[in-house]
This record gives structure tokens, sequence and C-alpha cells, in this order.
């Protein structure tokens, strides 16, 4: 059975905040104070969310910073747990 991974969190970004709202990238950036560039990055999966971007999620009312950083954090080490086996290390003692 194949492992199900956690979706970035970009997708939630754009399913579950703009496209509900019909708002336009460059509408949402605008509003939260952050470039086009930042959040298309994001939305396309090719960003993660810092915390500052999870503040500004929060104040928008779109959840709270703590979910939007268990969101990443989860994706991330999802990501890494893949990578596992070609993660090497070398014990000290």
């Amino acid at each position: 059975m194949p492992m199900k991974f956690p979706p970035h969190p970009g997708k939630h970004v754009r399913v579950n905040c703009l496209e509900p709202l019909g708002l336009t990238v460059t509408a949402a950036a605008r509003a939260l104070g952050v470039s086009r560039q930042a959040l298309n990055n994001l939305v396309n999966e090719k960003a993660g969310i810092s915390a500052e971007m999870a503040i500004r999620f929060e104040k928008m009312g779109w959840g709270t910073a703590d979910g939007w950083l268990r969101l990443q954090m989860n994706y991330d080490l999802s990501q890494a747990r893949n990578r596992a086996d070609r993660i090497t290390v070398h014990p000290i003692a």
C-alpha cells in the first residue's frame, strides 16, 4: 500500500482561503502585505509557510498561526521521512 503524504500547505491556502473568497493571488497578497511572488510561490507549492506568513494568515482570520505552522511541520517531516534512507549520520560513540 502506498504511503499517504500530507498535502503541501499551499494547497490549503489555495483551496480553503483564496478560492472560497474568489480572491486572486494578487488581491490576497495585497491584503496580506506580501509580494505577489511570495504568495504565488506558496500556493504553487514552491515555498513553505514562514512564521511571519502564518501570523499574517491568522490576522486575516484564516485559522491560527500555530495551525498553519503545524501543517508546514507535518508536510516537511513527511518529506524528510520519505528521504530517510538517504540521510546518513555517523555516531559519536
